[in-house]
């Protein structure tokens, strides 16, 4: 029986990847690196961190990952409040609401600080819906890695098996499966170049696992 959904937030709950590609471009200017559209792409669903240790790595850069982290997030920062067109994705509200009227715990486990986050939860009012937030910056290791799902699922009180993850990332998706928590994949006209191969389920709408749709594979 489904008791729980764990969230991933961006390409989920809110199209921030505009605004982190304008960001992530903008860093890339700062210190003077050619990141190739094959390589960003590969970044996806992972923390602002390992994405920076990466590229000091692949770039031999004489910055520190933590230089690039704080550069890249200053660049967002400016773009988040500035951007007066950000918006949640069509349905999630619905969703989401459709979710906790039925008593399901929801909780987000995102790669974005806790402080991007918290932004995001505030601007839309979000706080309400959700027993917990989990940012993959404070944890050991990053998407693929399956810690930040496990973590968010003992949140819940739930059994793993009690649980259901919601991703539009390749990272993200293989971490869902590491840990062993049944994972609907969100392909959406956003994303790109993901791999969808290994979810339980693969949608292109949120009205394709309403409460009602998705108890009934829980209950089956």
């Amino acid at each position: 029986m489904l008791k729980a959904v764990i969230f991933d937030m961006d390409g989920v709950i809110v199209d921030t990847e505009p605004l982190h590609r304008e960001a992530y471009h903008s860093m890339f200017n700062a210190v003077g690196i050619a990141v190739s559209e094959t390589l960003y792409e590969s970044f996806t669903g992972q923390s602002t961190i390992n994405v920076c240790k990466q590229l000091c790595k692949h770039f031999n850069l004489t910055e520190t990952p933590q230089t690039l982290v704080d550069l890249k997030r200053e660049f967002f920062k400016s773009l988040f409040f500035n951007n007066g067109g950000l918006a949640l994705i069509d349905g999630i509200l619905d969703l989401i609401k459709d979710y906790y009227n039925n008593g399901l715990k929801l909780v987000l486990a995102s790669s974005a600080s806790m402080l991007t986050i918290n932004n995001v939860f505030t601007r839309f009012e979000l706080d309400q819906y959700f027993i917990d937030k989990l940012s993959g910056a404070d944890l050991k290791a990053s998407k693929p890695h399956p810690e930040i799902f496990e973590k968010a699922a003992k949140s819940t009180g739930f059994s793993k098996n009690e649980c259901l993850v919601i991703e539009d990332s390749t990272s993200g998706i293989k971490a869902a499966n590491a840990a062993e928590i049944y994972c609907v994949g969100f392909k959406s006209i956003n994303s790109k170049n993901q791999d969808y191969s290994t979810a339980n389920k693969v949608i292109t709408s949120f009205s394709e696992i309403n409460y009602s749709k998705i108890e009934a594979i829980f209950a089956s």
